[in-house]
């Protein structure tokens, strides 16, 4: 990648942000001609894009380094992002010995170490430390996977946010690669991902492998993923094939291996769109097809106790059920029903010695049931209201690790005792950086434009009037199946802090209440997630919260596709934008490797009713010329595996040309990728420039303060 240089500009002096040519370029879908000026722009390594981007860079950085308090700004952003509390999480037990990745901040990357004692993270020793072995800080470790007797862990890492990951052994007695030992290339990448599962007696690991050398044309080395199993000390050249030769271009794999060491599940995805069909090798190493994907078996498959293979099946089950099948004989119509769909839909599990755990998703926040392998209904756990819950790691019988957080409280994860039913506090969870006390949480719903009920989560200071007058940040996401769960995002209490209001949305295409949700928000449904965002924020403004002066809104990827369409759709809603690592240009996203994935989440233009659908809300189409539109802040990554920078370039230049307002229409790029092993000083200087875009645009005049959230003044 050119890099990106940086152009000294008059002390004072605010460049003009350079203006794009436009190139008469006309593309037709199905009898329909779209005008696409700025098509050039995708060409990222051309002279003239990268002369354009170094203007637009310069602008940007003129405009943001003008604004007010923001070395105030910084310093308030550094001590919330660095707070020294560390974390724990991914946690994993294998031969008695406890894997974890460890966050330390100011450490720019979370580092793998393994555990002596769960109630003494002292005991903690570090593996593998990525500054350790790229002292830039820009190597990040993708997965982990410690073989059965814990003795040995696979590790992938990748560089400046490519995530495209080469596969090393370390010995765990002594932190050092596997002597010997081959490193497998290409393991996991920023399109398909990656897996790795061991055999059974950890002499070599089945693993996904993408295509290598001159194995297709260029154009396919980022498809056609197959599963691989690599010996410990042979050549990587000498690995075998397993599985996949069959499967679709955009396939994907997970695999995991039973506790005796008998079996390996393969659970192919198709694409993004949550289509999986499972496969499963016996003792005798042959593969047997288990579901195709419209059996609607999902990847939350995993292996029991018991001797079974437990899987979440969505067929006539929208919110989920859970089956077990006998892998003596794994016939999807043999299976039997231990959990039938209920009101909640079924977000995970964890099936241990005499019952399964259950993570239920209620629209956002979570709750975890316990269920008896005979499927009789054993309760819930208790856990905190409003919270999530995740990070299930058997301890044994059926004592398990949970971790749960919440808008205000922190990540925590306890000890849960089936005997007695109670939990005991361990201290791999985080502290606050900042006093949440004063801080209140409203769950309330909005109406969509057909009526749906969408919920819309308000933090705000205890005592904050409903005046109209709130400065306000609106987040959502609505896509891919994933749910936006309450956490503890201390960037939340930068803002609030400053008088501020926060508010998330939990959108249709997410999974908040099962398949039926996530299904209303995609293909060609998708526009009902921006319906739905717009009925939250009209509401917002409804109830007093604020108004459109004073609402600013923010997504990232699919988000920022999401933001994309917000202000094309309703710019008069908003003040400001803050759209990050976004897709804008639907009719041409297909055309990048990851865009391919995308499609069964949003569809082809080789489909005419999808195209359609597309066209009909894709933002860089639908920006009109003299339409007054809000500020916007672009950031994108230059490395990103997942969403072309192109996308960025061709929104902010027809933005630019088009708007009818003053307000700024800024491009923010960088040398990583989708914002996933961005370093922690490069993610801080980034929030940086965000925080005092958003500051300024809101009309917040920054105050330094103490920690604490305070209640507002009387007036």
């Amino acid at each position: 990648m050119l890099p990106l240089t940086s152009l000294a500009a008059p002390k004072g002096a605010v460049p003009p942000a350079p203006v794009a040519a436009k190139k008469a370029v006309v593309d037709t879908y199905h009898a329909t001609k779209v005008d696409d000026p700025y098509q050039w722009l995708e060409k990222s390594d051309d002279p003239e894009v990268r002369k354009w981007v170094d203007g637009q860079m310069a602008h940007m950085r003129a405009v943001l380094d003008k604004l007010p308090s923001r070395d105030a700004i910084r310093a308030r952003l550094t001590t919330l992002m660095t707070h020294k509390s560390p974390g724990y999480f991914g946690m994993v037990q294998k031969g008695g010995v406890f894997f974890a990745m460890k966050i330390q901040p100011p450490r720019p990357q979370p580092m793998l170490v393994v555990l002596s004692s769960l109630e003494d993270p002292s005991t903690a020793r570090v593996l593998v430390d990525p500054v350790e072995v790229d002292p830039s800080g820009k190597t990040t470790i993708d997965f982990v996977k410690p073989s059965p007797d814990g003795k040995k862990v696979a590790v992938s890492l990748s560089k400046n946010g490519t995530e495209s990951g080469d596969v090393t052994v370390y010995d765990v007695a002594t932190g050092k690669p596997l002597p010997g030992e081959a490193v497998v290339p290409r393991v996991n990448g920023g399109t398909a991902g990656g897996d790795l599962t061991w055999n059974g007696d950890g002499s070599g690991y089945f693993y996904t492998r993408y295509p290598r050398g001159e194995e297709r044309p260029a154009e396919d080395r980022d498809f056609y993923q197959q599963v691989y199993f690599h010996k410990l000390g042979t050549p990587t050249e000498q690995d075998t094939y397993e599985l996949g030769k069959d499967a679709p271009r955009i396939a994907n794999f997970h695999l995991r291996t039973s506790e005796d060491g008998a079996y390996v599940l393969a659970i192919l995805g198709n694409g993004d769109g949550g289509e999986y069909a499972l496969y499963l090798r016996g003792p005798q190493g042959t593969w047997t097809q288990v579901s195709k994907f419209e059996d609607k078996l999902t990847d939350d498959a995993v292996f029991g106790q018991d001797g079974g293979l437990y899987a979440l099946s969505l067929k006539d089950a929208p919110r989920g059920k859970v089956v077990r099948l006998s892998l003596a004989t794994p016939m999807l119509e043999q299976a039997k029903v231990i959990i039938p769909e209920g009101k909640a839909a079924i977000a995970g599990f964890r099936p241990m010695a005499t019952r399964l755990y259950v993570v239920e998703q209620l629209g956002g926040p979570a709750q975890l049931r316990m269920v008896g392998l005979d499927g009789k209904d054993l309760g819930l756990v208790p856990t905190p209201p409003v919270s999530s819950v995740g990070g299930l790691v058997s301890l044994g019988g059926d004592d398990l690790l949970v971790s749960t957080s919440s808008y205000t409280q922190p990540y925590t994860v306890q000890r849960y005792s089936a005997k007695d039913g109670t939990f005991t506090q361990t201290s791999l969870g985080r502290t606050s950086p900042v006093d949440t006390s004063n801080v209140v949480v409203d769950r309330v719903m909005c109406t969509s434009k057909d009526g749906t009920q969408v919920p819309l989560n308000i933090l705000h200071a205890r005592g904050a009037k409903q005046n109209g007058n709130n400065p306000t940040l609106l987040t959502g996401y609505g896509g891919f199946n994933i749910s936006l769960s309450p956490g503890l995002n201390p960037l939340n209490f930068a803002f609030i802090e400053q008088g501020g209001v926060v508010a998330i949305a939990n959108l249709r295409g997410g999974a908040e209440f099962g398949e039926e949700w996530h299904a209303n928000g995609s293909l060609t449904k998708k526009q009902n997630v921006f319906d739905d965002f717009y009925a939250c924020a009209k509401l917002l403004v409804d109830s007093k919260w604020t108004k459109p002066e004073r609402l600013a809104i923010e997504g990232g990827s699919n988000g920022g596709l999401l933001m994309g369409a917000a202000l094309t759709q309703h710019p008069e809603m908003y003040r400001t934008v803050l759209a990050h690592v976004g897709i804008y240009d639907m009719l041409r996203v297909e055309l990048t490797p990851n865009g391919q994935f995308n499609t069964t989440e949003y569809g082809t233009v080789k489909n005419p009713e999808q195209f359609q659908a597309m066209f009909a809300y894709s933002p860089y189409h639908h920006v009109k010329n003299g339409t007054k539109y809000p500020s916007v802040l672009f950031t994108s990554g230059e490395n990103d595996p997942r969403v072309d920078p192109f996308h960025s370039r061709k929104m902010v230049a027809r933005l630019q040309e088009a708007t009818g307002s003053k307000r700024p229409v800024l491009l923010r790029t960088n040398n990583m990728g989708h914002g996933i092993g961005t370093p922690l000083n490069e993610r801080i200087e980034e929030e940086v420039d965000v925080y005092s875009f958003l500051f300024n645009e809101l009309g917040i005049k920054y105050q330094p303060v103490n920690g604490k959230v305070a209640a507002p003044a009387p007036k």
